[in-house]
């Protein structure tokens, strides 16, 4: 068994809904009851489709703890604590520890691109302060460097609160080595990828499609889990047009947003540098949704 096996499934990276340029909390409020009716495993709120970046850190505590506060002890919520000052995902990190949080999504320190030393450093400085369920986020896209398998294996080595990986740097290759040098649980960073890394040994993924459709994710995990590999590969395939387009149209999570506004949820309203999408991609958008079944197709 790999360690932190408990945020094996569907984790789901939550959005967070503004209105007005203000947090919608009611709005939010009736997202996390909708991922409890859907069976959602759990949410992980203020990550990089929770705009993250673009809260300050009055909001960023605010949203962790409504979030544990409206989920009830009904869903696991593994908070979005990552940094690229080690004093303040440390400090982000205790936070979610008092408003109990199940566990710390934290990604690695992103722009400053610290050295390999620097990345086990950074991790170990956050665990020693605070006795929280660490699970890692390693997405090169976004932080400018990689967190290499070697760095990983070490950490899980010598560092024990950390028990899992939101593994995003679309290679099969580091998602194997990692697999094969320590126990860490691997979740998929990538929502397309979701079938070939469960088929390597991952354990579930941290989504950006479960936003809008989390039970059908949430099929293609239980299909893997009881090896019914011939109805995973189907998910795959129908799951496969759509989560493309929600992290190719547009910038994750311009095209989410826009997807839930389309679906009548929430404003779709994003925080600049985010922009909205044009035209001509909220008709691909459009498409994409009605080719679904999401949308009903014009007549």
């Amino acid at each position: 068994m790999t360690r932190g096996e408990k945020f094996a499934g569907l984790t789901v990276a939550i959005v967070t809904p503004f209105r007005d340029g203000a947090i919608d909390f009611k709005e939010l409020e009736s997202l996390v009851n909708w991922h409890v009716q859907q069976g959602t495993d759990c949410l992980a709120p203020v990550g990089t489709t929770g705009e993250s970046p673009t809260l300050d850190h009055d909001e960023h505590e605010k949203v962790i703890a409504f979030v544990i506060e409206k989920a009830a002890g009904r869903i696991k919520v593994m908070a979005g604590t990552g940094s690229n000052s080690t004093r303040e995902a440390s400090r982000l990190t205790k936070f979610a520890k008092r408003a109990g949080a199940d566990g710390a999504l934290m990604v690695g320190p992103y722009y400053n691109k610290p050295t390999q030393e620097g990345y086990f450093e950074h991790f170990a400085r956050v665990a020693e302060s605070v006795d929280l369920p660490i699970v890692l986020y390693n997405i090169p896209g976004r932080t400018g460097s990689n967190i290499l398998p070697e760095t990983i294996a070490k950490m899980a080595e010598k560092i024990p609160t950390i028990v899992a990986i939101k593994e995003a740097t679309g290679s099969l290759d580091q998602a194997s080595q990692i697999a094969v040098s320590c126990d860490l649980t691997i979740l998929s960073g990538d929502d397309s990828l979701t079938l070939p890394l469960m088929s390597i040994g991952g354990k579930g993924v941290v989504s950006v499609v479960g936003n809008i459709i989390p039970a059908d994710m949430k099929a293609l995990i239980s299909a893997v889990q009881q090896n019914k590999w011939a109805e995973a590969l189907s998910w795959h395939r129908k799951l496969f047009p759509l989560c493309r387009d929600m992290l190719g149209i547009a910038t994750n999570p311009i095209p989410i947003k826009s997807a839930l506004k389309l679906l009548g949820r929430g404003t779709g309203e994003l925080r600049l540098p985010m922009t909205p999408l044009d035209s001509n991609q909220i008709s691909r958008l459009k498409q994409t949704l009605e080719n679904y079944g999401l949308l009903p197709k014009p007549c």
